[in-house]
């Protein structure tokens, strides 16, 4: 990721993050009024591997309490941008994210491929954006003043939980980089992942994860290539 002086394209469009398919979650604004759908019951998930996912009703209903709140702050707004900037390749929420110089536009890569994960790579943007305007505060408290990879750690299991939220609920099209994203989540493997395909960005904290927790890289690969029949980023 990069932050850098980026000038605001006019005909890149603003990313309004309806959520596409998540929109029951939506929030209807009519004057002061908000009306807001129940949420579905949550469908089971499955990779291509066989490895399932069963969602927690409960705990799916505390995400939308955090989500819908952040959709409506990226949706009406108007101190900050998020941008969505197509790419022709497979994308992880941290490639390619930029913010303006001036700290009040956020870019996202979202793939060609999967339109739908633009929305969440949404989300990832705008905790770095946040961070950047000194509000992280009012979205992600308990991470409001950590750094580095701390920070990262934090924004990333939101991440997944958003993504887990979209799929389970509203049959988000199924997409490998978040999907592998929300299973390293759900499997206790996050550290693991974040780790792993960052070595350089988190060094010191690669370094001593690995000094805590011998073979334990070892076993989140057989674990990755099981689930997903593919090396995980970073060993490919």
């Amino acid at each position: 990721m990069t932050f850098e002086n980026t000038s605001r394209p006019a005909l890149r469009r603003l990313s309004r993050v309806t959520l596409q398919r998540m929109s029951v979650a939506a929030v209807l604004v009519l004057g002061a009024c908000t009306t807001v759908a129940p949420l579905p019951a949550p469908r089971s998930l499955i990779v291509r591997s066989g490895a399932r996912l069963q969602p927690d009703q409960a705990r799916l209903s505390q995400i939308d309490l955090w989500l819908r709140d952040q959709q409506q702050n990226i949706t009406l707004d108007p101190s900050f941008w998020i941008i969505e900037n197509p790419t022709p390749v497979e994308t992880y929420p941290w490639d390619g994210l930029t913010i303006s110089e001036d700290a009040d536009t956020a870019y996202v890569l979202v793939p060609s491929v999967a339109p739908e994960s633009g929305s969440i790579m949404a989300f990832y943007g705008h905790y770095h954006l946040m961070k950047k305007m000194e509000r992280l505060d009012e979205f992600l408290p308990e991470a409001a003043e950590a750094e580095g990879y701390e920070l990262e750690r934090a924004i990333l299991a939101r991440v997944a939980d958003a993504w887990l939220y979209g799929r389970a609920l509203f049959d988000m099209t199924p997409y490998g980089p978040l999907d592998e994203l929300m299973y390293a989540r759900e499997h206790d493997y996050l550290e693991a992942m974040i780790l792993t395909s960052r070595p350089d960005e988190f060094d010191a904290e690669r370094t001593a994860w690995m000094d805590a927790n011998p073979g334990k890289q070892e076993e989140y690969r057989s674990w990755f290539m099981e689930t997903f029949e593919r090396e995980p980023p970073g060993l490919r």
